[in-house]
């Protein structure tokens, strides 16, 4: 049997309230609309206290962020489990659908009609995103490219990566099916790869990508061991 929340360690505590009051949020905010409802609500629905809640979110568009974090977690995790010499694209798209295989369907679903029904917590969402989600692919494809995570490629794959997980979730939402058999074959849409020119193999366009960045790289690392104009530091 399982233990109360209470007697959970605290870590573990931590986790499953932000369970459950995301369960207990995303329901009101389906059934009355996320502007009409308060935090009072959410702490009620969840039987704790207000005071509770603000210990665990600072106000109500931060259950939101849940599950981004959480998705962004499990995908760091899955990511470092891959083999090093498979292509990274394969790599992020078989630990994606780990990820995803896992998660509440359900909860994924109510969370994106919420989204979808409200707007002005669109942005947050968008940036929670950017900000949560996006650097865990470009820092891999970084790593596993010999490159800053930062730099265009890894960002570039990740804004790429990114934008077929929202389009695949959205037409999940919208057209029913299985998101994790969707989610993978969406990411192998993009590991196969869309040259812009189909006469040069997409390993040509690659390799020019690929020594354009290590170009900039090395100019970074001079510059670091120059003052802000380029010039040797005396």
């Amino acid at each position: 049997m399982a233990l109360p929340v209470a007697d959970q360690p605290r870590e573990q505590r931590a986790a499953l309230m932000h369970l459950e009051l995301e369960d207990a949020a995303l329901r009101l905010f389906e059934e009355r609309g996320f502007g009409a409802v308060t935090v009072e609500d959410i702490a009620s629905a969840a039987h704790i206290s207000v005071r509770t809640f603000y210990r665990y979110f600072p106000a109500k568009e931060d259950v939101l962020q849940v599950r981004i974090e959480r998705r962004a977690d499990a995908l760091r995790a899955a990511l470092a489990q891959r083999p090093a010499d498979e292509p990274p694209l394969h790599s992020l798209r078989v630990a994606l659908a780990e990820v995803v295989a896992v998660e509440d369907a359900d909860l994924v679903r109510r969370w994106v009609a919420v989204v979808a029904a409200t707007p002005n917590v669109m942005r947050g969402v968008l940036g929670g995103i950017q900000l949560k989600s996006h650097p865990v692919m470009a820092e891999f494809f970084g790593a596993r490219l010999g490159l800053p995570g930062d730099s265009m490629i890894p960002t570039m794959l990740a804004a790429a990566a990114g934008g077929v997980i929202q389009a695949v979730q959205t037409q999940w939402f919208l057209l029913g099916g299985d998101l994790t058999t969707r989610m993978s074959e969406a990411i192998a849409v993009l590991e196969q790869g869309v040259g812009a020119d189909w006469r040069i193999p997409p390993a040509a366009h690659v390799d020019a990508f690929l020594k354009d960045e290590k170009n900039v790289s090395d100019g970074r690392a001079h510059a670091r061991g120059a003052g802000g104009d380029g010039r040797p530091v005396r």
